[in-house]
């Protein structure tokens, strides 16, 4: 009988140490908005899942919440901005948001509503544009690569309307929520589109009349990265969500479904 407690016991203590060595499994909410981040993000859960760490993705639809989440700590990260609209975010917002790194680059787009060309543009016509300050300035910047439009030549990265010093045809620049532009197509004659809402609404950017280049200005100042609150940039788990975004899977996944639409960057 003596030995059978014995033996209990020790059994006992042997599981006790085994799970107090075990890693204790831990949860990651992440904000982001529906495409392309959280299917992306979908494809990192088993490999984080391999490390104990719960991916709970949080969709988002436009681009404040995201970010006042993570402020608030509502959220541990977030995945849908670019590294320009996050600064401008911080300094418009006295937030204290930081990239973790970076993950890919979505070309920005012009696309057909009432006009199937750029060439077809009659005077007055309505070119719809986001309406906050970077993704505006990134609209502009592209009409104006396009020859649509003269900005300044100091215009930076975010120039407005009221910066235009040449429009030859009046175009008539609308601005609205990023969000709205794709379902207001029938109602523009173009629109320059984020490349996220593009996607979510299956416009392919290989129809788009023109898209921005990856190379220069606007593939480093427009990459899209894993955003987090400042301090929280080492954390473990932080750094197993950014290696999985950086994985060989996420690009190829990147590479096998949007067709140009979003570039991996890493």
């Amino acid at each position: 009988m003596k030995k059978l407690v014995s033996l209990l016991l020790t059994g006992a203590l042997t599981l006790g140490l085994l799970s107090g060595c075990s890693k204790d499994p831990k949860t990651l909410k992440v904000g982001a908005t529906p495409a392309p981040h959280a299917e992306i993000l979908e494809i990192v859960k088993d490999l984080l899942a391999e490390q104990d760490i719960t991916l709970e993705i949080v969709e988002f639809t436009d681009y404040i919440q995201p970010n006042d989440a993570v402020e608030s700590g509502d959220i541990d990260a977030n995945y849908f901005q670019h590294i320009t609209y996050m600064n401008n975010f911080n300094a418009e917002h006295d937030t204290h948001l930081v990239s973790v790194g970076d993950i890919h680059y979505e070309p920005f787009g012009i696309y057909a509503g009432r006009v199937s060309s750029l060439a077809e543009l009659p005077d007055g016509a309505q070119i719809g544009v986001p309406n906050d300050p970077t993704n505006g300035g990134r609209a502009l910047l592209l009409l104006q690569e396009q020859g649509l439009i003269t900005l300044p030549e100091d215009a930076g990265l975010e120039p407005t309307v009221l910066d235009i010093v040449d429009n030859p045809h009046n175009f008539d620049i609308v601005e609205m929520e990023a969000a709205q532009l794709p379902r207001s197509l029938d109602s523009l004659d173009v629109a320059v589109i984020n490349g996220n809402y593009a996607i979510q609404a299956g416009l392919d950017v290989n129809d788009a009349l023109a898209i921005e280049s990856a190379e220069g200005t606007a593939g480093t100042a427009y990459v899209n990265v894993l955003t987090v609150k400042e301090g929280r940039e080492n954390d473990e788990e932080i750094q197993a969500l950014l290696k999985a975004l950086q994985s060989q899977q996420v690009k190829d996944y990147i590479a096998e479904n949007y067709g140009g639409a979003v570039v991996a960057v890493f």
